[in-house]
């Protein structure tokens, strides 16, 4: 079966540096609904496209094509009384952008009184190298479809 709009595609991925050095590689499939409902790259879904179990790919994506490019203006440092007891480097914290909007930022340090957070993707402003193995391919479920996410096994459960 080929990968085409409302499909579930099972895959293994490994991400890597543009040098090739591994940050990533997953354990188990990794399982989403092909077709444009943002649960995997644009770039990865076109590559994917047409394709069938089996098939294996090298992408090397530009950083406005993977995690996009870094944004300075998430990057915040907020006083230490401003947080709870208890706040950790490695921890994540909903806050707003300058504009308002609700986002997550990752609590990068804590220097003295000072945390310092930032709302870029970790991986954000890096070239990557994406090495995908298509291993299965399905039509996915009117109720996967509708909800715009996998069910069951390595997907979504309600």
């Amino acid at each position: 079966m080929k990968i085409t709009k409302d499909t579930v595609v099972t895959l293994k991925y490994k991400v890597a540096e543009a040098n090739g050095k591994l940050i990533e590689e997953s354990r188990d499939p990794m399982v989403y609904l092909h077709g444009g409902y943002d649960n995997t790259l644009p770039k990865i879904e076109a590559a994917l496209d047409g394709r069938e179990a089996g098939y294996e790919t090298l992408l090397e994506l530009q950083p406005e094509d993977a995690f996009g490019v870094r944004d300075e203006a998430l990057v915040r440092v907020i006083p230490r009384s401003e947080f709870p007891p208890g706040v950790k480097v490695g921890g994540q914290l909903e806050g707003r952008t300058d504009d308002g909007t609700p986002h997550v930022f990752h609590v990068m340090k804590i220097k003295g009184q000072e945390v310092h957070l930032d709302g870029n993707h970790p991986l954000a402003g890096r070239p990557l190298k994406f090495t995908l193995k298509v291993l299965g391919v399905r039509m996915a479920s009117a109720e996967e479809i509708q909800h715009k996410h996998v069910h069951g096994e390595h997907g979504h459960h309600h």
